[in-house]
């Protein structure tokens, strides 16, 4: 049975579709599909294994200006034209993804440009159709315009990062004013006065803090988050960085441990220095320290004894490190969300350590700036450890970039 069977338009036009076996339970209640499918806003995309428009519903013939006649018959990329943010042509072919792999696929970074060459901020979920013999022998593209989410959300972005950078002002001269306050060279106060003067400190610096932390995320989200990326030897900078953030775990009582290599490597602890790969990376040092250090310091918060680790490993491609803590743990319907923006973990530890809900959200934007991945893996009542991968530069191209650095050049 052909598409052209299944999908009978009302004037008896039919798609000139190629012969497509579809599995038994979609050759049912034709009609009911083909209502649902053409009142639906969404677009609605079918391509056979050439790719080619064997069904396309108004949702997605209005957002892309091709009427159904026209668009049936052509090839998707003729049609459903894919741009990123600049107008350039998207990288990679979704489509090709799901024949090749059989698997579901959503891409929410993507613009379509349309017959009249306007460009629409869209998500996309493809999803493959296979016949008896589990071959792909279609996909079904369903997208949305979201333009107006978008506008929305761009809004909500400078709202709040208008007002974080105007009450930065304020909440930093109440810091200063407090800060003399206590100074015994500029006033005297008793030592109740002196508690109360600390405690409004402190909440004036987590205040703060706040404020500093929506800002960031703000500029991360709509790409303005400053970077000056230079070579980066991984391993030297992550043990100078673990002997600088030691003492804040000691004196809570934890210990800390350098790892290099396999996760059950010897390990180098104070001053002692072993043999080791390097590790070329090229990112700016200023981020990535804000993102180990966020890490470490999320582990010493949450872990009351034992250990924090601290490690690095890799290949020829990729370079990882992770901070590993012996804490409580993460439950697993919590690690999906971990990295959204305002998302904390509902437990009663999170309730009495202070928080904002943004710092691994900053920590992925950073990371996907210079292309890499941060996840966590956990395990509840034995401690979670969060790792990072980024690619890896060739000693070739690392000493090349080092001999023309900026920096090193200054």
């Amino acid at each position: 049975m052909s598409l052209s069977d299944i999908f009978k338009k009302p004037d008896g036009l039919t798609a000139k579709a190629t012969k497509i076996r579809l599995p038994s339970n979609l050759r049912d209640d034709t009609l009911k599909f083909k209502t649902i499918i053409d009142n639906i806003e969404d677009g609605v995309i079918l391509i056979d294994g050439q790719q080619v428009i064997q069904l396309i519903n108004p949702g997605a013939s209005a957002i892309c200006g091709w009427p159904a006649d026209e668009a049936t018959g052509i090839g998707i990329q003729g049609v459903l034209q894919l741009v990123n943010d600049k107008g350039e042509p998207y990288v990679g072919n979704p489509f090709g993804q799901v024949f090749a792999h059989g698997q579901n696929l959503r891409v929410n970074d993507a613009y379509v440009l349309t017959r009249t060459n306007k460009q629409l901020p869209v998500n996309l979920s493809l999803s493959p159709l296979a016949d008896e013999n589990k071959k792909v022998v279609a996909v079904v593209t369903i997208f949305r315009d979201v333009s107006k989410e978008r506008a929305e959300e761009q809004q909500r972005i400078d709202f709040i990062s208008t007002a974080s950078h105007e009450m930065r002002t304020p909440v930093a001269a109440i810091e200063g004013y407090l800060a003399l306050a206590l100074n015994d060279k500029v006033a005297t106060v008793d030592k109740r006065a002196r508690d109360y003067l600390e405690k409004a400190q402190s909440s004036t610096h987590h205040l703060g803090a706040l404020f500093q932390d929506l800002l960031t995320s703000a500029k991360a989200e709509d790409g303005r988050l400053t970077s000056h990326p230079t070579t980066v030897e991984f391993g030297g900078f992550l043990e100078e960085l673990t002997n600088e953030l030691r003492l804040v775990a000691e004196q809570k009582g934890l210990a800390v441990e350098f790892v290099v290599g396999a996760h059950d490597a010897a390990h180098a602890q104070g001053g002692e220095r072993i043999i080791r790969p390097l590790y070329y990376v090229r990112v700016d040092p200023d981020r990535l320290r804000e993102v180990i250090t966020n890490l470490f310091d999320n582990a010493v918060k949450y872990t009351a004894e034992g250990k924090i680790s601290i490690g690095l490993t890799g290949n020829d491609k990729i370079v990882q490190c992770f901070v590993r803590d012996t804490g409580p743990g993460i439950p697993p319907d919590d690690i999906p969300h971990l990295f959204q923006k305002f998302y904390r973990v509902d437990n009663s530890a999170t309730r009495t350590i202070g928080g904002t809900g943004l710092g691994l959200f900053i920590c992925r934007k950073i990371v996907e700036l210079y292309n890499g991945r941060i996840w966590a893996e956990s395990d509840v009542g034995k401690g979670s450890t969060f790792y990072i991968n980024m690619p890896r530069l060739k000693t070739e191209e690392a000493n090349k970039s080092k001999t023309v650095s900026p920096s090193e050049g200054a």
